[in-house]
């Protein structure tokens, strides 16, 4: 993992840790459906004037199909269960909801992307999964996890278009998919605070258009495996921003996880 893509994935982290504390917060005004939405419109509104200005062409139909089923699943369905499930757990427990997902990318990259299965990278996905699941025990009374490895689809489709119409053209596929919460999205929007709108913006700009534009940009430089066991560390960024924003203070047990799961992505980036 070179320098350029080891930064790509940290910023990555840290917006989508972000994002766990902004949906905590901004869900006690805004319905799940419509943070959703409100969410996409912010980043399909961005990238669509960037893909205007930069004469961003359309890939084919295939892979149109594939990024339409990445956004609809991802930042579509995915989202409103996230948003929903942030209504009953904190910010650092909702982060373990894709607790599975990096184990889950790194053997279905090894087996569909041949890209193998070396022994350090799955001993280090294996440490940071157990120091993930410590902080999702101590942070949280109940839990459900949601990751079915939506993420496949999006490594795959990056063999062969670029980073960006990947995350445009997703984000444009979710608003499509979204639209039955409009009338819930305006309903929401009169009554909410300018807190709450101002984390619908920061979300739409923050952890979806930029986060998810420097996951691929990463992705395109190194192994989904080993870009997958960084995100092990986004249980431990929404952790620590739950406990200086929200003020929910994580018990020691998930300071210990953390340290595990910090360990095991060490471990992991370098295979």
């Amino acid at each position: 993992m070179d320098a350029a893509s080891l930064v790509a994935g940290l910023v990555t982290v840290t917006l989508w840790g972000s994002a766990f504390v902004a949906i905590r917060d901004a869900g006690e005004a805004m319905a799940p459906g419509a943070l959703a939405l409100g969410r996409v419109l912010v980043s399909s509104a961005i990238l669509r004037a960037i893909a205007l200005a930069r004469r961003e062409p359309l890939p084919s139909r295939r892979d149109l199909a594939v990024i339409g089923a990445f956004g609809t699943l991802w930042l579509g369905v995915y989202s409103v269960a996230l948003n929903e499930a942030e209504r009953h757990v904190d910010a650092g427990a909702a982060a373990m909801l894709v607790g599975s997902g990096p184990l889950l990318i790194a053997l279905l990259a090894g087996i569909f992307l041949r890209e193998g299965f070396p022994r350090r990278l799955f001993s280090g996905c294996a440490i940071a999964f157990v120091g993930s699941s410590i902080i999702g025990f101590a942070t949280s009374q109940a839990g459900s996890n949601v990751a079915l490895g939506i993420a496949l689809l999006f490594i795959a489709v990056l063999a062969r278009v670029s980073a960006f119409q990947v995350t445009w053209l997703g984000c444009a596929a979710a608003t499509l998919a979204l639209l039955p919460f409009a009338p819930s999205l305006i309903q929401d929007m009169q009554s909410a605070g300018e807190t709450a709108i101002g984390l619908t913006i920061y979300l739409g700009i923050f952890p979806t258009a930029i986060g998810f534009a420097t996951w691929s940009f990463a992705l395109r430089r190194t192994s989904a495996g080993q870009m997958g066991a960084m995100l092990y560390l986004i249980p431990i960024v929404a952790v620590l921003l739950s406990w200086a924003i929200l003020s929910e203070m994580p018990p020691w047990l998930a300071v210990a996880g953390g340290a595990l799961s910090l360990g095991g992505v060490y471990l992991a980036r370098r295979d």
